[in-house]
C-alpha cells in the first residue's frame, strides 16, 4: 500500500508514514490533506482518497526519546555499514553477527557503545576477550548514532511519487516512520 509524506506546520517534510498512520492522524484532524494517491480507502459506510501529502495543523516539537535510534541488531550494522569492525571487509547481512567488545561474561553491556558489527570468522577468533587481549584492533570506536544518521532516507525526487515533487528538495533527508 501506499505512504504519506508528512510535512510540518511551516510545509517542511518531517517524515514519511504507512497509509494507516495517516488515516489516523487525518481521522483525529491533525492534519490536511494537500495530495491524494489515486487510490481510496474504504470503510463501512464511507471512502475516502488516500492521502499522499498532508501538514499538520500545529508547530510540533520532537522530543528526545522520538529522535532516539531504536537499538537493534539491523541499526548496528547500518552504523557500521555492514562492515566487519575488525578485518574492514563489508559483508552481507547473514555473514554478520555483533561483537561486545567487552564480553558480557566480564560485565559488558548491550549498549551502541560496547556492541560492533563482526564477521563470523573474527567473532569466533576475538571469542571471549577483549580485542587488545586477542590482538586485534577496532576500525572505529562505536558511539550512539544521531538520530539522522540511522532513520533519514534519501528521497531521490526522480523516485518519490509525482505528488511529492513540490515538496521536496534534491536529496531531501525525510525520516521515515512507518507503523
Amino acid at each position: 500500500m501506499e505512504t504519506t509524506l508528512l510535512l510540518s506546520a511551516t510545509y517542511e517534510p518531517l517524515r514519511i508514514l504507512h497509509w494507516q498512520r495517516a488515516v489516523t492522524l487525518l481521522w483525529r484532524e491533525k492534519v490536511e490533506v494537500l495530495e491524494i494517491h489515486d487510490r481510496q480507502i474504504h470503510g463501512a459506510s464511507s471512502s475516502i482518497p488516500l492521502p499522499s501529502v498532508m501538514r499538520l495543523h500545529s508547530i510540533i516539537r520532537l522530543r528526545d526519546r522520538h529522535r532516539a535510534v531504536k537499538f537493534s541488531r539491523v541499526n548496528i550494522f547500518t552504523r557500521d555499514a555492514y562492515c566487519c569492525q575488525y578485518c574492514t571487509k563489508v559483508f552481507r547481512s547473514a555473514e554478520l553477527t555483533f561483537d561486545h567488545i567487552l564480553p558480557i561474561s566480564r560485565g559488558g553491556r548491550k549498549t551502541w557503545e560496547n556492541i560492533v558489527t563482526a564477521c563470523w570468522r573474527c567473532n569466533n577468533r576475538k571469542s571471549g576477550r577483549t580485542p587488545k587481549e586477542a590482538g586485534m584492533r577496532l576500525l572505529k570506536k562505536p558511539l550512539r548514532p544521531r538520530w539522522n544518521q540511522m532513520a533519514a532516507v534519501t528521497s531521490d525526487i526522480r523516485d518519490a511519487p509525482e505528488s511529492w515533487r513540490d515538496y521536496l528538495a534534491w536529496n531531501t533527508k525525510v525520516p521515515v516512520a512507518i507503523g
